[in-house]
């Protein structure tokens, strides 16, 4: 495929194939890309006026079936295909089988392109920055010939995350620069930091053909027992609302030759914040990816501020731009918190959530998109990860869709065919009249096309392979990245100043334990036992050891205990599969539950309560593992590198530790750069860790910072904010300004 570029002076590049049938016209001494082939150069294609007229243009001449489409947000795709959770196929056969290229569209991507119209494509792995280049371009010089020439705009969840095997070396590159997740970002305490990493990322999105984050994750982490509480900025609502605002800004914001208008351009990302209302509050910490986990509530009475880091954060940027571009709503039912119409349904299909709050009292206008697969049937039993109709399985698949529509929401995550949402416009007709739904359907196109034509890519959709190489995973980038993993780290306990340990010791560390599990899909993953750590690299700063009677101290690799509240076997055996979440390591029971839960329906239990239940971890054996160490080392020193997804209960183990170093995913050599002194820990912490479950099960789902916090051995209490550098407790400017009794005092 060939890629022509024509330069306007004192204007844009343009980029086409000259296999889509689109040709250059001129006007005016300027060049533009006739994209529906009339000869004429409409509004749209006229890169003179603003995105606002040109979008407005645009969806004037689409037919409902091409809204429809731009409607529409892919299933996850892989590059290649046959690598991803549905694989595809080359001319009816496997990658492997056939004569296709690991960069070339599977049959069902040129389906739902050209059939069902489709312009939102969802990218998981890809094999190679100059794949997904390649990719990116066969992709978009197929639309480019295919009607109006509308350009895909492709999105991606989080990719930044750290390999913990992975070898930093100062200028190499890498795939992809490596950070802490979301919550180690949030302990840095530093919108700049977290600001940079945003432009940073935004390049190498743009690199990758992605122009959609879906991300950030800014709900308020306000139950300790969320799963999704690592992809959150903790449970502070003036720290969340800071970084979301520095993440859009950093993403979306385009400066100097780059810009195109009001801070967008050729580096911006759309930056799609999740999840509206937040979902951080699922009753017994359960997640609404589950049918056990659909419902958020509020037994503090604490909705409105699940709502900050939005209206006051992604909502009010510091930065041209203005608004982060899109928003996508949680799975869960805010249990009881429509005011309007008394609806328990799903976020998106809320007209309460979505329209009357999120629409008209904070005057949100960007794109609304559903969380993936909410119009799917919901499964037999509430542990299988189908669709999540929350609220209205009684009606049918387009109804579904319909409502959404009506509930004010642009566009369906996770949904490949188009037929359905032209269903719902014809039950808009019969209801409203034709003149109405047209229009409704032209709102939607209108925001779904601005960040499309914001980015440029109606100009120029193209990417060089071989600069898409040389940015992603730049050595800059990686240097950046890694320093941002430093000052993750979050020294929790360093009893009689046992860190820093001085290079050349000889360590121990033992193997650990990892129970067999089951993906999100429920495909099992085998038991093991491994080390913990790339010893190829503990070994270029310690000796290591398998006796742990020649070993000067040992370091123990755990993470914090998990859950998810169900259980396929109490169900079996009578019960209601409710359990308790335990953050606890050994066998919990839960003595101090509530005795009745708060929400419930009639299509399963209406109690799932979990009061006197039992759970064990499956990663109990950590805490055998650290007691064990303990004891084999006798007075020796013993170092926790304690994993932490969300808060956990130390106080099992303690007590018997000399130094708890808590990391939030990060590279090994992180670990060994804070434990050998090579560098300082400044972390804090973005939530507070419990005393004890009973403080878990008694405090709110909805409210933050609302927990007994562990008290360790040196008096030092394990609340928001806390952190040790080698003089003791972190007190410096950021805690000043995230203190949270202030911050409490101000809100009263």
């Amino acid at each position: 495929m060939s890629i022509k570029y024509v330069k306007n002076e004192g204007g844009p590049t343009l980029g086409y194939s000259s296999e889509s049938g689109v040709e250059i016209i001129e006007a005016d001494g300027k060049l533009f890309k006739d994209l529906n082939k009339d000869g004429i150069l409409d509004k749209y294609e006229d890169w003179r006026l603003s995105p606002e007229e040109r979008a407005k243009d645009l969806a004037s001449k689409m037919s409902i079936k091409q809204i429809a489409g731009l409607m529409l947000y892919s299933s996850h795709q892989a590059i290649p295909a046959s690598k991803g959770f549905f694989s595809g196929t080359f001319s009816g056969k496997p990658l492997n089988e056939s004569d296709a290229e690991p960069y070339d569209l599977s049959d069902q991507q040129k389906d739902f392109l050209i059939h069902d119209h489709l312009r939102h494509i969802l990218i998981t792995t890809v094999e190679t920055p100059e794949i997904a280049a390649k990719w990116n371009n066969n992709a978009q010089a197929l639309v480019e010939g295919i009607g109006l020439g509308i350009p895909i705009n492709t999105s991606s969840d989080p990719r930044h995350a750290s390999i913990a095997s992975a070898e930093f070396n100062a200028g190499a590159g890498g795939a992809i620069s490596m950070w802490p997740e979301t919550l180690g970002l949030a302990a840095t305490f530093d919108p700049e930091l977290v600001k940079k990493f945003g432009e940073i990322a935004s390049k190498e999105y743009r690199a990758l053909g992605i122009t959609t984050a879906l991300s950030p994750q800014i709900d308020l982490a306000t139950d300790p027992r969320w799963m999704r509480f690592n992809g959150t900025f903790g449970e502070d609502s003036k720290l969340t609302t800071d970084l979301a605002r520095a993440y859009v800004d950093g993403f979306q914001t385009s400066e100097g030759e780059n810009e195109i208008t009001n801070g967008w351009g050729y580096e911006s990302v759309n930056a799609m914040v999740k999840h509206w209302p937040g979902g951080g509050s699922g009753e017994g910490g359960r997640d609404a990816h589950w049918g056990y986990g659909k419902y958020a509530v509020y037994p503090g009475g604490n909705f409105d501020e699940q709502l900050i880091p939005f209206t006051e954060g992604a909502f009010k940027l510091s930065g041209k731009t203005k608004m982060a571009s899109a928003v996508m709503p949680y799975y869960t039912i805010s249990y009881d918190q429509d005011d309007e119409t008394n609806e328990n349904v799903g976020n998106a299909y809320n007209s309460y959530i979505i329209k009357s709050l999120l629409r008209n009292k904070y005057g949100y206008d960007g794109v609304v998109c559903t969380d993936w697969g909410i119009t799917g049937d919901e499964p037999v039993t509430v542990d299988i990860f189908a669709g999540k109709s929350w609220g209205v399985e009684h009606l049918s698949v387009a109804e579904r869709h319909y409502k959404v529509l009506m509930a004010g929401a642009d566009q369906f995550g996770g949904n490949n065919e188009a037929g359905p949402i032209i269903e719902a416009y014809q039950i808009g007709v019969r209801e409203h009249g034709e003149d109405f739904m047209r229009k409704r359907f032209e709102v939607s196109a209108v925001r779904l096309l601005l960040n499309i034509f914001r980015l440029g890519l109606f100009e120029n959709p193209y990417l060089v392979p071989e600069k898409s190489a040389e940015i992603v995973g730049h050595s800059d980038f990686m240097k950046k990245g890694y320093e941002a993993q430093l000052k993750s780290l979050v020294l929790l306990k360093n009893q009689q100043n046992v860190l820093p340990i001085q290079k050349g010791k000889t360590v121990y560390i033992p193997k650990r334990y990892i129970a067999e599990g089951r993906s999100w899909f429920g495909h099992v993953i085998p038991e093991r036992l491994e080390y913990p750590v790339n010893l190829d690299i503990v070994k270029k700063y310690y000796n290591v050891t398998d006796n742990p009677d020649k070993a000067d101290f040992a370091i123990v690799v755990i993470s914090n205990p998990e859950g998810a509240g169900y259980s396929r076997e109490d169900f079996e055996a009578g019960g209601t599969g409710y359990v308790p979440i335990s953050l606890q390591y050994k066998p919990y029971k839960a003595e101090h539950a509530r005795e009745k839960s708060i929400a419930g329906d009639s299509r399963e239990v209406l109690d799932r309560n979990y009061l006197n239940k039992s759970f064990t971890p499956p990663n109990t054996t950590d805490l055998d593992l650290v007691l064990e160490t303990k004891k084999a080392m006798k007075e020796k020193p013993v170092i926790v590198s304690l994993l932490l997804s969300k808060p956990a209960v130390v106080e099992e183990f303690e007590k018997e530790v000399n130094v708890i170093l808590a990391n939030f995913g990060v590279q090994d050599q992180a670990l060994l750069d804070i434990i050998s002194g090579n560098n300082e820990p400044s972390g804090l912490l973005p939530m507070q860790m419990p005393a004890n479950m009973k403080t878990v099960e008694e405090q709110f789902e909805d409210v933050p910072h609302d927990m007994e916090c562990h008290v360790d051995t040196e008096g030092n209490k394990y609340d928001f904010s806390f952190g040790l550098n080698w003089s003791g407790v972190i007190n410096d400017k950021r805690k000043e300004r995230y203190n949270k009794e202030k911050m409490e005092k101000s809100r009263l």
